[in-house]
């Protein structure tokens, strides 16, 4: 798993829902490239056109609200950002992201500090949120290694898979 995300700064507010993550119109696909090329356009028309490899999705709290569907993260997951920080993230998006293995990380201080369009680095291994232009860095709770072996995995059905394989129940 990558554990150091460099990128721009996709900023949006509080309670973005799940809707508006991938809008119902769009969940006949479940795969992620396609999810993505309409991912979050109802919060910024921009963002499945411009959106890069690497960049930073940060948002204020409840992210994720709404239903529990894994398109959601999966939408988030095409569009090959590297990661979401948010003040808080809805329950069961949280446990989705988690279970497919995209970083989600919890840090009001970095969300309160940046702008869209500002560079952002997120450093798992050193739990650390940095920002270059400012020279601030935010502490962000390390990841548990059940969840970092998970992530290493690439989610939890290739992990659970791995595990069953090692002790010969597949």
């Amino acid at each position: 798993m990558k554990k150091h995300y460099q990128g721009k700064v996709w900023k949006f507010g509080r309670d973005v829902d799940t809707d508006v993550i991938i809008a119902a119109r769009y969940l006949t696909s479940i795969e992620p490239e396609v999810l993505a090329e309409n991912c979050l356009e109802v919060a910024d028309p921009e963002f499945p056109k411009q959106v890069k490899e690497g960049d930073i999705i940060v948002a204020e709290e409840n992210f994720g609200c709404g239903s529990s569907r894994e398109h959601a993260p999966l939408a988030i997951i095409g569009t090959k950002a590297g990661a979401v920080i948010a003040k808080s993230f809805a329950r069961i998006f949280y446990r989705n992201a988690v279970n497919l293995a995209l970083p989600v990380v919890i840090c009001p201080e970095a969300v309160d500090a940046v702008q869209k369009g500002d560079e952002l680095e997120l450093d798992l291994d050193a739990g650390e949120v940095r920002l270059p232009k400012s020279g601030q860095v935010f502490k962000v709770q390390p990841m548990p290694d059940f969840m970092a072996q998970l992530f290493a995995a690439g989610g939890l059905v290739p992990y659970t898979r791995k595990r069953l394989e090692e002790m010969g129940r597949v």
